[in-house]
């Protein structure tokens, strides 16, 4: 690994920073983050950790690594290891080798991988830490102020990328949630009226029916709305 022209470092930049804002899952974009930083960081193996806001913790959620070991799922505690750490801490941490340093916790998979130096940087939205993202070479190497301003701007890019992905993920989950609930209760006031039902006697209903046939109670409501337009319809057109 050698030092770069800054020409070269504004142009990863911009190829990262036009990934990263496509229309791409969850999932998806993650694993193009961290395929991308690796290469243009020119590294072994870029991971990205996620931060739990519930549990405080932080998961593994993409590596362009291809061995399984590496691949397993894993956690750290927020102020465990160095990934735990730089999150914590909201700060850039630079090793030269990691199997040297005390606050590194998966010296065991480092040696089976090869890993010597690495570089964790944390992904921020308004400050707001939301994950880390960690690089490592296969040999000594003392990474410069240059490859920690690049992964970090390359962090807080993906970082406020993947904070809009889950924003519209929750938001349509939300909207489709609003939905059925809308329907639902339609579909009681039509049950209400046709079968001189209660309205819990309309809801057990509805569920009752989606528990037998194995659909949602959306699905249910919606058939419920259907078959009473079609009724009427016929009703109105005699």
């Amino acid at each position: 690994m050698s030092r770069r022209p800054y020409k070269e470092y504004i142009e990863a930049l911009n190829k990262i920073s036009k990934a990263i804002t496509s229309d791409l899952y969850l999932e998806d974009m993650l694993k193009l983050i961290v395929t991308l930083t690796a290469n243009v960081m020119k590294v072994k193996i870029c991971a990205l950790w996620l931060l739990d806001a519930k549990t405080r913790e932080l998961r593994i959620r993409a590596t362009q690594a291809l061995s399984r070991e590496y691949l397993k799922e894993r956690s750290l505690k927020l102020g465990e290891g160095i990934v735990g750490l730089v999150a914590k801490e909201k700060k850039a941490i630079a090793i030269l080798d990691v199997l040297k340093d005390k606050r590194y916790k998966e010296k065991k998979l480092a040696e089976k991988e090869g890993l010597v130096s690495m570089v964790s940087v944390p992904m921020l939205v308004k400050k707001k830490v939301i994950g880390v993202i960690n690089c490592y070479t296969t040999s000594p190497y003392k990474f410069t102020q240059a490859d920690k301003d690049l992964l970090i701007t390359i962090a807080n890019q993906a970082a406020v990328a993947i904070e809009n992905t889950e924003l519209l993920v929750k938001t349509k989950v939300i909207q489709e949630e609003l939905e059925s609930r809308k329907k639902i209760e339609k579909a009681k006031g039509i049950l209400m009226k046709e079968q001189g039902l209660t309205e819990e006697q309309a809801y057990n209903l509805i569920r009752k029916s989606s528990m037998d046939r194995r659909v949602s109670m959306k699905n249910i409501a919606e058939a419920v709305i259907v078959s009473y337009e079609i009724k009427n319809s016929s009703i109105n057109s005699a």
